[in-house]
């Protein structure tokens, strides 16, 4: 029955969606660090690539649907897939070409309060279709409607 299972939700957009949520989950912690830390000294903002990890995504995709390849996320410098299927993420620290303020700081709360909500809607957006799914597959297995 595992074997069932795994099948079933390692296939589609499950497997994107999944990783989705773990990118998201650890994008909301390093906000809510860097926000913690706007007054403190010398505190230097941390950063996950957004745009890189999409791209990881996108190409995973690309290669399951071209070549039918399981989906495997790429691995970058700000995060990689273990063997256990996690995902692990690494912050990196906000470039230097970004604003230093007096206390030797360098993240705004503007900034930081933005890219929360931004974070915030991509999870949500991503949690609502795996909800979908689950919901689709419940009734399907119950033989009902889908």
């Amino acid at each position: 029955m595992s074997d069932f299972l795994t099948e079933m939700t390692g296939q589609g957009a499950v497997p994107m969606l999944e990783k989705t949520l773990a990118f998201n989950e650890a994008r909301q912690k390093m906000l809510a660090t860097n926000i913690a830390n706007l007054t403190t000294p010398g505190y230097k903002a941390r950063q996950l690539d957004v745009a890189g990890f999409q791209r990881a995504l996108r190409e995973a995709s690309n290669r399951r649907a071209e070549r039918g390849e399981p989906f495997r996320l790429g691995r970058s410098r700000e995060f990689e897939v273990e063997a256990s299927g996690r995902l692990r993420v690494m912050p990196s620290e906000v470039p230097e070409e970004n604003a230093r303020f007096h206390d030797g700081t360098n993240a705004s709360i503007e900034r930081q309060m933005s890219q929360l909500a931004e974070t915030a809607m991509t999870h949500q957006v991503a949690t609502e279709l795996l909800k979908g799914y689950f919901d689709r597959l419940s009734r399907a297995i119950r033989g009902r409607a889908i």
